[in-house]
C-alpha cells in the first residue's frame, strides 16, 4: 500500500477542514512548500494536494503554488480541486504534476473524463467524495444523483484506473476510515482504490492494508501528531515488499 500525506490549500495557506466545512478551517502551517519538503524528507511515496478554493469556485485558484511544490520536490505530486477543462489538466501535467484528480468534472462532464483518460491514461484519477453514500461535487457542497457504488461502476466502465474515496462525514475527524463502505467498494470494482478521511493512527492504516486498499491519504493525523508519518510510511513500504 502507498501512503500519500495531504496538503489542502486555501488562500495559499495549508489548512485542514472538519467534515468538509469551509467555515471550520484550521491553518496548519506557515508554508505549503515547507510541509511538502517535510513529506519528501519522510520518504513519502507521493504528495496529495488539494486546491480547496478551486474546488469551491471551479477554477485553478492556487495553481502557481501547486506547480512550485511539484517542481521543488523529487517525489510525485497529485492535485485535485477546480480542474474543469482539458486545458486545466494539460496545464498541470505539463508543469510537473504526476496525476490530476477530477471530481466535479467527472460527475458533470463525462465527455471530458473520457477524453482525458484517452489522452493521459493513468495520469487521471477520479475523486469520489461521499456524504450518506451519495457522491458530492463542487467542493463537497452539492449532492449528485449517484450512489457511490453506482458511480464507481460507471467510472470503471469508462476506463478510470484510480478512484480516491472520501467519506465526508469522516474527513478531519480522526474517527477512522469507513471500512464498511471501502470493503463494499473493493468488492464492486477492480480499480485501484485510495482511501481518504478519518485516519488517526497506524492501526487505521493497517486496517486499510488488510482490506487490500491500494493507497491511503492522511492529513489531519499528521498535523495533530496522532500518526508517526515516518513509521507509517515504513510500514506501507514493508507491507508492499512482503506482498
Amino acid at each position: 500500500m502507498i501512503l500519500l500525506p495531504a496538503i489542502d490549500i486555501i488562500d495559499q495557506s495549508p489548512v485542514r477542514l472538519y467534515q468538509g466545512d469551509y467555515a471550520k478551517k484550521e491553518v496548519v502551517g506557515t508554508s505549503v512548500l515547507d510541509i511538502a519538503k517535510m513529506f519528501e524528507a519522510a520518504d513519502a511515496d507521493a504528495i496529495h494536494l488539494v486546491d480547496l478554493d478551486g474546488a469551491k469556485e471551479g477554477s485553478k485558484k492556487n495553481a502557481e503554488l501547486i506547480c512550485q511544490v511539484a517542481q521543488s520536490v523529487s517525489i510525485p505530486c497529485e492535485v485535485g480541486g477546480g480542474i474543469r477543462t482539458m486545458d486545466d489538466i494539460t496545464f498541470y501535467l505539463e508543469q510537473g504534476i504526476e496525476r490530476v484528480i477530477l471530481g466535479t468534472a467527472a460527475i458533470k462532464d463525462p465527455d471530458l473524463l473520457k477524453a482525458a483518460i484517452k489522452k493521459y491514461g493513468q495520469h487521471i484519477a477520479v475523486g469520489m467524495d461521499c456524504k450518506n453514500g451519495v457522491v458530492c461535487g463542487s467542493g463537497w457542497l452539492e449532492d449528485s444523483e449517484y450512489t457511490y457504488l453506482d458511480f464507481a461502476k460507471k467510472m470503471e466502465a469508462m476506463g478510470v484506473s484510480t478512484l480516491i474515496f472520501t467519506d465526508i462525514s469522516k474527513d478531519g475527524t480522526l474517527m477512522g476510515p469507513n471500512l464498511e463502505m471501502l470493503e463494499a467498494l473493493k468488492k464492486t470494482v477492480s480499480v485501484r482504490i485510495v482511501a481518504s478521511g478519518g485516519i488517526k493512527d497506524l492501526s487505521h492504516i493497517q486496517a486499510l492494508n488488510e482490506l487490500g486498499i491500494y493507497g491511503a491519504i492522511t492529513g489531519k493525523a499528521i498535523y495533530a501528531d496522532t500518526l508517526d508519518l515516518k513509521a507509517a510510511i515504513a510500514y506501507c513500504k514493508e507491507s508492499s515488499h512482503v506482498n
